[in-house]
C-alpha cells in the first residue's frame, strides 16, 4: 500500500498515514509513503517512494536506514539502471499504457519495455500507467513483479468492486490452479 497524497497539509497526511499504518499492520501489508521521509519515519512506515523531485537517494537512505524499503519512479532504461545502481529496493516503471495522470507528460512505453528492462534490472519492477483488469495479465506476463494503479480504481463507478476484481485477477494470475 502506498500513500501518494500531494495536496494535503503535513498534519493531514500524518493523520491519514497513522490510520493507514494501523490498517496495513493488521493485514501484515507493507506501507510505503510517497516522497515524505518525515512522515514515513513518524509512522514507522516500511518505506519511502521517491520521484524526480525527491531528496537524493543517498540522503534518503541515510535517513531511513537499511531496514526500510526505498522505491524509485523511473520512466526509461537510464533512470531504471541509475535507481538500481543507487541501491533501490524496487522501481516503479511507466507509464506502460496511456493514463490520465500522465497525459501529455510521458509517452506510454508498452509491455515490451518491461521485457527489455528485465534483461538488465534485477530488482522488482512495479509497472504503472493505464493498467486495468483487462490488461494486467499482459503486464505481469511481460515481467512486471507487480502493478500500481490509480485511475482504474478511482475513476470506476464502484471503486471497491474495481479494486476487488483487479485483486482477484492478480491472485489468479500469480497463483494458477493446480490440476490433480
Amino acid at each position: 500500500m502506498q500513500l501518494r497524497e500531494k495536496g494535503l497539509a503535513t498534519r493531514d497526511i500524518y493523520s491519514l498515514a497513522c490510520e493507514l499504518r494501523n490498517i496495513t499492520s493488521d493485514f501484515k501489508a507493507n506501507f510505503i509513503i510517497n516522497d515524505r521521509v518525515d512522515i514515513a519515519l513518524a509512522v514507522e512506515a516500511d518505506g519511502v517512494h521517491l520521484g524526480w523531485q525527491s531528496l537524493p537517494f543517498p540522503v534518503v537512505r541515510g535517513l531511513v536506514g537499511s531496514e526500510r524499503l526505498i522505491g524509485v519512479s523511473t520512466h526509461n532504461r537510464r533512470e531504471a539502471l541509475q535507481a538500481q545502481n543507487d541501491g533501490a529496493d524496487y522501481i516503479a516503471f511507466g507509464p506502460i499504457f496511456g493514463t490520465p495522470s500522465k497525459a501529455g507528460l510521458l509517452n506510454p512505453t508498452g509491455v515490451e519495455a518491461i521485457q527489455r528492462l528485465k534483461k538488465e534490472i534485477h530488482i522488482p519492477v512495479v509497472a504503472l500507467g493505464g493498467i486495468s483488469e483487462r490488461n494486467v495479465e499482459a503486464v505481469l506476463d511481460g515481467g512486471a513483479y507487480g502493478i500500481a494503479v490509480i485511475s482504474s480504481i478511482m475513476q470506476a463507478d464502484d471503486p471497491v468492486d474495481a479494486a476487488r476484481c483487479l485483486c482477484n485477477k492478480i491472485v489468479t494470475l500469480k497463483c494458477p490452479k493446480i490440476l490433480t
